[in-house]
């Protein structure tokens, strides 16, 4: 069962994000919107975390050893500096967040076919507070464009 690589895959995935969330918030700390919802979308990521431990607990963690990693994001370091930095580390957020989305899918797919109704429940409502997340990070850049595109110096 290759359930277990895809367990660690949404584990790292959901506290990359967490991390890049807090790198992003504590870089655009002018901007109270980008800083308050960022810290609170980070305790989310944190919380899926924890709803993911009991499944981690049955099935257990395996890295990806016997494949190549195609694409690999650590996250968000440093955050960017101005409105030009944000634009990016928004679509950073949103790269990151689009890899967490997609895992959740293929989990609530093998819950469904395991059936195991715990990480059923963990998955759809994890995946629902994701997509939540990537609706507010390409509301955000849609504002922030304009702004870092045009409007700047």
């Amino acid at each position: 069962m290759k359930l277990p690589v895809y367990l660690t895959l949404l584990l790292e995935a959901e506290r990359t994000l967490a991390r890049s969330f807090r790198e992003v918030a504590r870089g655009h700390g002018d901007e109270p919107d980008i800083h308050f919802l960022c810290l609170s979308l980070a305790d989310q990521c944190d919380d899926h975390v924890e709803r993911l431990r009991p499944a981690l607990d049955r099935y257990g963690t395996a890295p990806a050893d016997d494949e190549p990693e195609q694409l690999h994001h650590g996250g968000l370091d440093a955050a960017r500096t101005g409105p030009l930095g944000l634009l990016r580390d928004l679509q950073d957020l949103f790269l990151l967040a689009t890899m967490v989305d997609t895992t959740w899918t293929i989990i609530t797919q093998v819950a469904q076919a395991l059936p195991d109704r715990e990480l059923l429940d963990a998955a759809q409502t994890c995946q629902k507070q994701t997509t939540v997340q990537l609706q507010w990070i390409r509301t955000r850049t849609k504002q922030a464009a304009p702004q870092a595109l045009v409007a700047a110096p």
